[in-house]
């Protein structure tokens, strides 16, 4: 009635978690059921348990009558075998899979991409959405440009971090793309400690030094600079250092991806992709500014 009375278009009733079948228990769901009467009844299962998932899921479909399953911890090292056996065992449809503990980790189910999951193939499609719901188009190509221009920051790096620690987290991301869920775990661990490390680092320098990076590596000041952030940060200054040296080799190679991508040159010319053809076009705009400046 206050669902009703405040407007509400859905109403979750969660009832006690129960791991084996109990006629008490059971008893007890029906008449839940009864008095309800919802549009859905499904069961959560631990996508970790495999074909013990399945078989739970025909259990209680059995006994109460469902209407389909939540498949949970698909964040883990499963890759959704359960979700095979679910609808192969029991016939009932999954509507949902969990991959975290926030309301937003709980998302619908396509039988598609958890093929792809499952074959070792990632979940680009999944990858994307996400990627869209952190980034607009203006953002993406603001970011393209300071990228092509090597004008990427610490700002920037901040924020594409904190866009990734939005999507779930290293990992989560990482095993949606082709050939990257084979990365173990350990790996993944020092991966998003690594970047932890280099967001502490950030926050502590000041908005000059974030928005101009050179002011820590070619500044005369750079050396004090280091200092004062190690420091700050609770940090070596080799290991600031570190970590500027990756930043630095990443804008570089940042910068030479995104101008491959494009296919036209700083003029607008359609750039050749053949090196030789390059110095070519290279040569022939030099020529065409004087032609010799000879008498003729």
């Amino acid at each position: 009635e206050k669902a009703k009375a405040e407007g509400y278009d859905t109403l979750v009733v969660d009832t006690a978690g129960r791991q084996v079948i109990d006629d008490n228990l059971m008893a007890e769901l029906q008449r839940i059921k009864n008095t309800v009467q919802p549009a859905e009844t499904l069961l959560v299962v631990d996508a970790m348990t495999g074909q013990e998932a399945a078989s739970l899921t025909a259990a209680f479909d059995s006994a109460v009558g469902l209407t389909g399953a939540i498949l949970t911890k698909m964040d883990g090292d499963s890759r959704g075998g359960a979700a095979v056996s679910v609808r192969g065992v029991s016939g009932k449809p999954i509507k949902f899979v969990g991959t975290g503990e926030r309301t937003v980790d709980l998302e619908p189910f396509y039988p598609d991409r958890m093929a792809s999951r499952i074959l070792g193939m990632g979940d680009v499609i999944s990858a994307v959405e996400k990627a869209q719901q952190e980034f607009s188009e203006e953002e993406s190509a603001r970011m393209m440009e300071k990228a092509r221009n090597a004008e990427f920051d610490f700002d920037d790096f901040l924020r594409q971090s904190q866009a990734v620690a939005n999507m779930g987290n290293l990992g989560k991301v990482a095993k949606m793309l082709p050939g990257m869920n084979t990365l173990d775990t350990e790996t993944l661990i020092a991966a998003e400690k690594r970047q932890k490390k280099s967001e502490a680092m950030i926050k502590v320098m000041t908005d000059e030094e974030r928005g101009n990076p050179d002011l820590l590596i070619k500044d005369k000041e750079a050396r004090k600079r280091i200092q004062r952030i190690a420091e700050d940060s609770g940090f070596t200054s080799t290991e600031v250092r570190g970590f500027l040296s990756e930043f630095q080799k990443m804008r570089t190679m940042m910068s030479r991806m995104a101008k491959a991508g494009d296919p036209a040159g700083p003029d607008g010319d359609q750039m050749p992709v053949n090196r030789a053809a390059r110095r070519a076009l290279k040569k022939k705009k030099k020529g065409g500014r004087g032609g010799g400046g000879g008498f003729g």
